[in-house]
């Protein structure tokens, strides 16, 4: 009898724990500016239902990556969702889109995508705090470039931004994960490649209005371009958190990495 008490126990906890949990759902977002449907993962926190509005990040993948990496290899996020009561959207970025709306290729306007078509099918759909005091954005490697770059470029859509492990100076690597088919050769059109690049993007910053958080760990090879703009906003007098330490370009480093900028996004969320 007592077994059988404990068994059911048991399992009333299980169930009672799973409705409790952050759910996860994939969507299909339609983009008019690329002609076709785009997949996302939503999370939102277990007390989404008796929430009037929440908070929303938005968290880029990787090259060659998917909408559905954060979830899988860091499903952490789905506890610090609950956690810190906001929603996480994972946008599915295409192979290499680099999240840029292409100036070579009409059929990548991947920054058009996130930064507009995305948000408002959201605000539409969900009870998000519709503004920029309820946005940030990050992600990892491209998708930490891509956070940036999209913050920048509108910051009145977004409050917040992050990058782990950001490819944040596409220059140095002319010849790696196809941003060429996105910008054009080096050789042939310099121009873009210094005008997509986020360390070329300081002019657009005005001190205290975009929040900032950047980490990369030492031994990454994006670790010298994450120096380089770590020094670019000091001199430019850009608040922004800066956080380095052990740690490759790998996913053993971005499941450490993203709770540090979560809890950042939290904070910046609290603010009155």
């Amino acid at each position: 009898m007592e077994m059988k008490v404990g068994l059911l126990l048991s399992i009333w906890i299980i169930a009672v724990s799973s409705l409790q949990a952050a759910e996860v759902d994939t969507v299909k977002v339609y983009s008019t500016a690329m002609d076709k449907e785009i997949k996302a993962v939503v999370i939102t926190p277990d007390d989404y239902a008796v929430r009037d509005s929440l908070p929303v990040v938005y968290l880029l993948h990787g090259y060659s990556g998917s909408y559905a990496d954060w979830v899988n290899k860091a499903p952490v996020i789905k506890v610090l969702a609950d956690r810190y009561g906001f929603m996480i959207v994972c946008p599915d970025g295409g192979y290499g889109s680099w999240y840029w709306d292409s100036p070579v290729d009409e059929s990548f306007k991947y920054e058009t995508f996130i930064a507009k078509e995305l948000v408002d099918w959201i605000d539409g759909r969900y009870k998000t705090i519709a503004g920029r005091k309820g946005r940030a954005i990050s992600g990892l490697s491209m998708g930490g470039h891509g956070a940036l770059y999209i913050a920048f470029r509108h910051q009145d859509t977004f409050g917040a931004a992050g990058s782990t492990a950001g490819g944040v100076d596409i220059r140095p690597f002319p010849l790696n994960w196809d941003m060429a088919k996105r910008l054009g050769s080096y050789a042939e059109h310099p121009e873009h490649w210094e005008q997509y690049t986020v360390i070329n993007m300081m002019h657009l910053l005005t001190p205290g209005k975009l929040s900032l958080i950047i980490d990369c760990g030492t031994g990454d090879f994006f670790y010298r371009v994450n120096e380089q703009l770590h020094q670019k906003l000091l001199d430019r007098n850009i608040p922004h958190t800066y956080i380095t330490g052990p740690g490759a370009h790998n996913w053993a480093y971005w499941q450490q990495s993203i709770p540090y900028q979560l809890l950042y996004f939290f904070d910046f969320f609290g603010q009155k």
